[in-house]
This record gives C-alpha cells, structure tokens and sequence, in this order.
C-alpha cells in the first residue's frame, strides 16, 4: 500500500528535524527561539514542495539548503537585528560536552557575517564540498573558499589562545 503525501512528509519530519535544529542553532549562534523558528518555516517550505520532491535526488539536502536560504532572507530583513532584552533564566547544564567550549564558539560564530557564518556551518558542521556550499548559497566555488579561509581567519583571532586550552581538557 502506498504512504500518502502527508505520511511520507511527517516521516521524513521526524527523522530530519532535529539534525536541522542543531544546524539552525549553529546559524543563529544559539538563539534557540530563532532556530526554532527557522526550523519550522523550513519544514513548512519543504511541505509546500513536497509533491514535487521526486526531483530531488537528497531531500535531506535540500531541507539543510532551505534552512540555510531562509536563515540568509531572515537576517536581511530589517527585524533581524531585534535582541530581546532582559536577564535569561536560570538552566541547568545538558551535559553534553563543555559548557565554556560551546559558549566560546557560539560567541566566535556570532561575530561573524551571516553569509560566513553560513559558509562555516555547511562546509564544517554539515561537511559539504565547496562546490554544494557554493550551490546552497547561490555563490561561486571561489567566493565559498575565500569566505572559509577569511571566517576561519577571523575565527581564530576571536578565540585566540583559548581555543588550546578547551582542547587540552
């Protein structure tokens, strides 16, 4: 018997959402709120599409291009630059990983571009080819490796020495 659309979709939601969560929040510098958000318009994207997705080879991947293009449109936007303010609740650490490592990357990331950042995330959270980054961002080949080596560059200068010592504990 065959799924129906819905059914293919809500499968194909479940096992993607949270690997595109994790990547929204690596784009946002950890604004879960915002990745939340981002998130949902691109699963909302890929549903609206989803009749059509025969012609996708890698829906996976096509999901990752649509999170980043709607991350890319979000920050063009006037409202991108909004920051809620006020003190953030208490909350009590997830344990996975280190803490101070995760925050100093997460401050490193935000401090870059968002067409950088973007590049960082899909080249080396995502481990795309030059050539698939260049194809979800709508950039030559060339410009996706002189935004790597400049954001890696401004990367480094950001965390300076302390990126050693996170990596020695």
């Amino acid at each position: 018997m065959r799924k129906s659309r819905a059914d293919e979709f809500l499968e194909f939601a479940a096992a993607r959402t949270g690997h595109l969560f994790r990547s929204a929040c690596l784009l946002t510098s950890g604004d879960t709120h915002l990745a939340e958000d981002l998130t949902q318009e691109t699963l909302g994207r890929m549903y609206a599409k989803w009749g059509r997705m025969t012609r996708v080879g890698n829906p996976a991947a096509y999901a990752q291009t649509v999170l980043v293009r709607t991350f890319l449109s979000h920050q063009r936007r006037r409202s991108a630059t909004e920051r809620p303010l006020g003190e953030l609740p208490d909350r009590a650490p997830d344990g996975d990983g280190d803490p101070a490592l995760r925050i100093a990357l997460l401050d490193a990331l935000a401090g870059l571009a968002p067409k950088d950042r973007a590049v960082v995330v899909l080249r080396y959270w995502e481990d795309r080819s030059i050539e698939e980054t260049a194809d979800a961002l709508h950039v030559s080949s060339a410009a996706v490796r002189t935004r790597s080596v400049r954001a890696l560059a401004k990367l480094r200068e950001r965390l300076g020495g302390s990126i050693a010592e996170f990596a020695t504990r």
